[in-house]
């Protein structure tokens, strides 16, 4: 039976789609545009946009279970438009594709950043309400509408599971993700310095396998929190100089001299050419709340994330093996495993 992943050539759905073919499953692959994750695997890709609803519906035909990774990652605060477009829009347009073609079940990726935080003192759980106000980031907020419509679906009769995980990191990151683009400037010596904050950080693969296990094992309308591990600046860069031997940034910034700031650091980070990685948004991520439950999770998907050095470790020596970090790195990390 065939199975569909949107947003199949994305970090988290290159990883799901792996993992499916593992389990011998015949998988469907949608995606938009860019196709490099997928190549040499054995998937059927269909170009999909999730904004047209048309599309959708006759690319999720004869299919019998979802999974919707599809999403516009944003760390700014101007790319409303963009966000709602897609990852609200976009969803709302699965679920109707869902419900009209018959779809068994859908598995919807949400994130951390769809649910409040505060308080920060007391333990996130899956009580926590959806961060929809507007005083959230857009991203944050446009994940939260974006459940919204799952749950909407849901009380249609739509059998849909959601999960949220926490910031995943892991191998098979092609375009990089934005953390990815850190991971590799922390290993390159080339972060000239680091801010006083942390994030609870989850494999990819591990959030793909409890993924699997919603697929046969969730209730209807369930949702599980994916989380890994919380680690500071501090802690993750000192684990990447381990792996490279490059020198850790010796300057850690407080959060409050870290927004003043702001200005010059949004423009540093953009010479490269890509989207900044240090603004509002990110620095507001950096002071999320610490504990995240697995409770549920583990009980019901056996999510049981690996430690964080296992995952850096396997991210670098990815990076390395793709031509992805200058050679003298890469020969380093690749002779050390």
């Amino acid at each position: 039976m065939t199975v569909v992943v949107t947003g199949a050539a994305g970090h988290a759905g290159n990883n799901l789609v792996r993992a499916l073919l593992a389990q011998g499953r015949r998988v469907r692959a949608l995606v938009h545009r860019d196709r490099r994750a997928l190549e040499g695997l054995d998937v059927e890709i269909v170009e999909v946009d999730i904004r047209d609803l048309a599309s959708l519906r006759r690319a999720l035909g004869g299919v019998k279970v979802v999974y919707h990774t599809a999403a516009y990652i944003s760390l700014s605060t101007r790319e409303w438009p963009l966000l709602e477009a897609i990852n609200v829009f976009g969803t709302r347009n699965v679920v109707e594709a869902c419900l009209d073609q018959k779809v068994r079940r859908l598995i919807h990726f949400s994130s951390i950043h769809a649910l409040v935080q505060k308080p920060l003192d007391v333990p996130l759980d899956e009580s926590r309400p959806l961060a929809t106000s507007r005083r959230y980031p857009s991203y944050d907020r446009s994940k939260a509408m974006g459940e919204m419509e799952v749950r909407k679906g849901i009380e249609r009769g739509l059998d849909a599971v959601i999960v949220y995980p926490t910031g995943m990191i892991g191998p098979y990151d092609f375009r990089p993700s934005h953390f990815g683009r850190v991971l590799m400037a922390l290993g390159q010596g080339r972060l000239p310095a680091l801010v006083a904050g942390g994030f609870n950080w989850v494999d990819v693969r591990d959030v793909a396998a409890s993924a699997i296990e919603a697929e046969d094992n969730a209730p209807i309308g369930s949702r599980y929190l994916l989380p890994g591990h919380w680690a500071s600046m501090r802690e993750l860069a000192a684990i990447v100089t381990e792996i490279t031997w490059t020198r850790s940034p010796r300057l850690v910034f407080p959060m409050w001299m870290a927004r003043l700031g702001l200005p010059l650091g949004t423009r540093f980070t953009k010479l490269d050419g890509e989207h900044p990685l240090y603004t509002s948004v990110s620095l507001r991520a950096l002071q999320s709340n610490r504990t995240i439950s697995c409770e549920r999770a583990a009980h019901d998907l056996k999510h049981h994330p690996r430690p964080l050095w296992e995952t850096l470790v396997d991210t670098f020596r990815w990076f390395a093996a793709t031509g992805r970090l200058p050679r003298p790195l890469a020969f380093h990390i690749l002779e050390a495993a």
